[in-house]
């Protein structure tokens, strides 16, 4: 086994893959889905719903799994973590397997451990990419694997292992194309603060209302792959960084894949060297590209639904439901309903918020995201609007209804802090005061102006 891996080179998306001639272009560039000649012999004929033959892998010495370990500057827990997840895969799988350690641009010693671990177990393998990022490594190490299940963790281990067979196990008997470790199943065990909890939450309750996605966790790093799928669609994903998780996923739902979630357990590595902040907001940056690049029509979604959907897409509508709900009786108690809910709902982030924020941020991010979230339940089941027609339309103009909370909720807060040192809960209270005076003109907007009928 070589140490570095010259087959995975260091390129952006939309370059020619590996072993590609210069003057061949991508299935991204061509604006179409990838040949099966360029996927190994004996997974190549496979369809999404068919089992794997690990057998006749296992005969041919091909890997049934390949595990990626993106890493940057790992140096001290890269050896621990790939020892650790080497002697589980050995008493756990029982068919051939590879870890794959992909060196993203590391400036201390981490290519070096990794070089002597691959000398070592050979099992592992080590890859060097000049270029930073989760999401280059991931794209790069997966379109180069002969593996027909692709996996990746973080070097951290904060996922217990042990979900590790139950996230491969359905890919591997054709059940689901695509799996997904989740922290935010009822079942799973985590243990984190509060700031990431608040912020992991609240990107996937945006991804839910913005985007329809179905997905519950898409930030945990703990996913895997059937490597059928993953050739076809990795050529359309561009993020290089850690929305590349969000991107795959969302593409797969909308090629009509089935996603596999598997509750994990889960604990918090108070060293991670991860940016919460700066990455939920390229997360957020990322969500608006991708949705811009669905709308235009640069990702070709029929073509890549005619190749791997098992069959018809549930339908985005159903004509005996289509079509507003006129009672202002029947309106009125929906609205009043959701509203409930969405005031419940911002008081327990607003006092969620306060552990790591003052009151004005605290009370701008849970409006916003309740916003989202109401203008979504008021579009979808007060006032009977489906499917995707002006679904961005109306995003946009519920957040300027929103805004007129947000001035009216930091008015109040303003107001308040005339007063020395208020305390938590009266502030809670003046702006539930607040958001209830709103109440009655947003419903008036939303019923004339963001959801009216138009010819």
């Amino acid at each position: 086994m070589t140490l570095t891996d010259p087959s995975i080179t260091d390129a952006t998306p939309g370059a020619p893959a590996p072993g590609s001639g210069s003057g061949e272009r991508t299935a991204q560039a061509a604006g179409g889905v990838v040949h099966p000649g360029s996927v190994p012999v004996l997974t190549r004929d496979l369809r999404p719903g068919t089992a794997i033959d690990a057998h006749a892998l296992d005969a041919a010495g091909i890997p049934v799994l390949d595990v990626t370990i993106p890493v940057y500057n790992e140096e001290e827990d890269l050896e621990e973590c790939v020892r650790r997840l080497h002697a589980h895969l050995s008493r756990t799988f029982e068919h051939g397997f590879r870890i794959t350690v992909a060196d993203n641009a590391s400036t201390d010693s981490t290519l070096r451990v990794a070089e002597r671990l691959a000398r070592e177990l050979p099992e592992v393998r080590a890859v060097h990419l000049e270029q930073k990022g989760r999401g280059n490594a991931l794209r790069r190490v997966w379109l180069a694997s002969d593996a027909p299940v692709l996996a990746y963790m973080d070097v951290d281990l904060s996922t217990d292992l042990a979900a590790l067979g139950p996230l491969v196990a359905p890919l591997l008997s054709g059940h689901s194309d695509l799996a997904i470790g989740t922290r935010l199943a009822r079942t799973s065990r985590v243990i984190r603060g509060p700031k990431r909890e608040f912020v992991s939450r609240s990107y996937n309750f945006l991804l839910h209302s913005l985007m329809g996605a179905g997905f519950s966790d898409a930030q945990c790093g703990f996913k895997a792959i059937r490597a059928d799928v993953a050739q076809q669609l990795l050529p359309h994903t561009l993020d290089t960084a850690w929305f590349f998780d969000t991107e795959l996923l969302v593409l797969a739902e909308r090629c009509g894949l089935r996603c596999h979630e598997v509750p994990v357990d889960w604990t918090d590595d108070p060293d991670s060297k991860v940016d919460v902040v700066r990455t939920a907001l390229d997360d957020l940056r990322g969500m608006y590209r991708l949705t811009k690049d669905l709308a235009r029509g640069r990702i070709p979604l029929a073509e890549l639904r005619d190749a791997l959907a098992r069959g018809p897409l549930p339908a985005g509508e159903r004509a005996a439901e289509a079509g507003r709900r006129q009672s202002l009786f029947g309106q009125l108690a929906r609205f009043a309903a959701i509203g409930i809910a969405s005031t419940l709902a911002y008081a327990a982030l607003f006092v969620l918020g306060r552990e790591f924020m003052d009151a004005q941020a605290s009370n701008f991010a849970a409006l916003l995201i309740t916003a989202v979230a109401n203008t979504a339940a008021n579009r979808r089941f007060t006032f009977g609007v489906l499917g995707a027609e002006r679904l961005g339309r109306h995003h946009v103009e519920g957040l300027a209804v929103f805004g007129l909370g947000w001035a009216l909720t930091a008015g109040a807060l303003v107001w308040m802090h005339t007063v020395a040192n208020p305390a938590t809960w009266l502030e809670l209270g003046v702006l539930i005061v607040a958001n209830l005076a709103a109440t009655a003109l947003k419903f008036l907007l939303f019923r004339h102006w963001v959801f009216r009928r138009r010819a």
